[in-house]
């Protein structure tokens, strides 16, 4: 079992910034590796960012690339996700997952075995 804990959301004007955390319990954090997704009001799920359990690799959207970083600090069992550059289209519920079971996809809902509970975010223009 992995216990997430998302914090960070809130209110921002369109091209500021917000840093989301994620902490994690219940498993070795080192065992697994971790992403972030968002919901929009009547939108399905969508993949944000990924970060793998070793060597910290990273992975995009297509449309987060250049705006949003995602990092793990393994000291605070704690993924992060830095927003930058937001737009009002990035409002959302943002949602942290943990991979514990190796899959060969990484940007599907199905990819993640434990959720958070999100936390949201609200861009005005």
């Amino acid at each position: 079992q992995v216990q997430l804990v998302e914090s960070g959301g809130g209110l921002v004007q369109a091209g500021g910034s917000l840093r989301l955390s994620c902490a994690a319990s219940g498993r070795v954090f080192s065992s697994y590796s971790m992403g972030w997704f968002r919901q929009a009001p009547g939108k399905e799920r969508e993949f944000v960012a990924h970060i793998s359990r070793s060597r910290g690799s990273t992975y995009y959207a297509d449309s987060m690339k250049g705006r949003f970083t995602i990092s793990r600090d393994s000291a605070k069992n704690t993924v992060y996700l830095q927003m930058n550059s937001l737009k009002p289209e990035d409002t959302a519920v943002y949602y942290c997952a943990a991979r514990v079971r190796l899959r060969v996809g990484i940007s599907g809902t199905d990819d993640y075995d434990y959720w958070g509970q999100g936390t949201q975010v609200t861009v005005s223009s």
